[in-house]
C-alpha cells in the first residue's frame, strides 16, 4: 500500500490539509483529488483521517510547519531582497508543481527553460534573492521568470481551493 503523507498549508482562515503522495518509480508526486479532479483539502485534522480511514489510506502526519502562501505572493508582488527565504521559495515551486500535474483543470505553469533551470539550482542551492553581480548572480531574467511561475502558481492554488469548497 502506496504511503500517503499530510501537506499543510496556512491560510486566512487557519491550515488546510492536504494528502501528498509521492510518485512511485518514474511517476511524479501528486495531491489526491477527487473523482471530479478537485483538490481534497481539510480544515479539520479529524475529518482527513476519517476520510483517509474510509479509503483504506495509510496516513503519515508530516509536524513540518505549514507552506505560507502569503509570504510568497508578498514576495511575487514586491520581490524586496531578504524579504523571503529561498527555502520557502523552493517549496512553493514544488508545491506548485505537484498541484499543476494533480489538477485536471486550472492554468498550466509556464514553460520551464534554461532561465528556469538556473533560478531553480540558484534556489536549491539557497543562494539570496538579489541581483548582484559575479558568478552565481541572480539575473533580473531568473527573477523575473521565478515570480511569474509563482504567480500562476499562486492563482492555481486559487481556483483549486475555490474549487474544492474549502477556501
Amino acid at each position: 500500500m502506496a504511503d500517503y503523507y499530510s501537506y499543510r498549508i496556512a491560510t486566512r482562515r487557519g491550515d488546510l490539509t492536504l494528502i501528498w503522495r509521492p510518485g512511485e518509480g518514474d511517476a511524479p508526486d501528486e495531491f489526491v483529488v477527487d473523482d471530479f479532479g478537485r483538490l481534497l483539502a481539510f480544515h479539520d485534522p479529524k475529518a482527513l483521517q476519517e476520510y483517509c480511514d474510509r479509503n483504506d489510506r495509510e496516513l503519515i502526519w508530516e509536524d513540518e510547519a505549514a507552506l505560507d502562501l502569503a509570504a510568497v505572493r508578498r514576495w511575487v508582488e514586491h520581490p524586496d531582497p531578504g524579504s523571503v527565504s529561498a527555502g520557502l521559495l523552493l517549496d512553493a515551486w514544488n508545491f506548485f508543481e505537484d498541484l499543476s500535474r494533480s489538477l485536471k483543470a486550472g492554468p498550466p505553469l509556464p514553460s520551464q527553460g534554461s532561465i528556469h533551470n538556473s533560478a531553480y539550482e540558484k534556489i536549491f542551492g539557497g543562494d539570496a534573492l538579489e541581483p548582484m553581480a559575479g558568478e552565481g548572480a541572480w539575473t533580473d531574467e531568473e527573477i523575473a521568470a521565478v515570480r511569474e511561475l509563482l504567480r500562476v502558481g499562486l492563482d492555481l492554488w486559487e481556483q483549486a481551493v475555490r474549487r474544492s469548497g474549502t477556501g
